[in-house]
């Protein structure tokens, strides 16, 4: 009798397991969950776009910083949702429940700004290298790395904080981190980096 019903408690919890993933793996609900997320990254795409137009005198004054622009927003876009998508993965398997030390938590984030300072260096260096290569005027190597480093790093430690509280609040409320984060991400990401990367020009113009 208890082997049956040990078998009955197993088939219940199966089927529970397959409705719940069922639905939350559902057209309807990836739709309902990111179509209002994707939207408001599509509006912040254009946000990014009209502070770029505001630039005109800074990409004027500094020779190069146009070059490096979309490379940063790239690369702000990469780094930062594929931190999004490892937190995402890490609250489904349960190995980040909360903001704590957590080496999960603490190895990804610090991994993503490692990864930006890196490349806003790499980034910096070959935005010189290829205006120069093309004929055309740079501001310096060492003035494109810096605003590359400033306008990578600064942006990356405020998405890493967002991205780590989007992920588990979103999680704690019952939405998919998977169709949340990214596009959220996404969106903050191209705002914040684009502002950053102005005021850094403004203050490399000012020294």
């Amino acid at each position: 009798m208890s082997h049956d019903g040990s078998d009955d408690g197993q088939e219940y919890e199966i089927e529970a397991v397959d409705e719940y993933i069922g639905d939350y793996g559902s057209v309807r609900s990836i739709v309902r969950e990111a179509l209002p997320f994707e939207l408001l990254a599509t509006l912040g795409g254009v946000m990014a776009g009209v502070i770029l137009s505001g630039m005109t005198e800074e990409l004027e004054m500094l020779p190069g910083l146009l070059v490096i622009t979309p490379a940063v927003l790239g690369m702000r876009g990469n780094i930062s949702c594929a931190l999004g998508s490892r937190l995402g993965s890490a609250i489904h398997m349960g190995l980040i429940t909360k903001i704590d030390a957590n080496p999960e938590l603490v190895n990804n984030v610090s991994g993503s700004l490692l990864l930006s300072l890196l490349l806003s260096i790499v980034l910096g260096f070959l935005g010189h290298i290829i205006t120069m290569a093309f004929g055309m005027e740079s501001a310096g190597a060492l003035t494109l790395i810096m605003i590359a480093v400033i306008a990578g790093v600064t942006s990356g430690i405020i998405l890493a904080v967002i991205a780590v509280l989007l992920a588990i609040g979103m999680f704690r409320f019952g939405f998919d981190p998977d169709n949340v984060v990214t596009p959220m991400i996404a969106t903050i990401g191209d705002v914040v980096a684009m502002l950053i990367l102005f005021w850094t020009a403004k203050v490399v113009l000012m020294i």
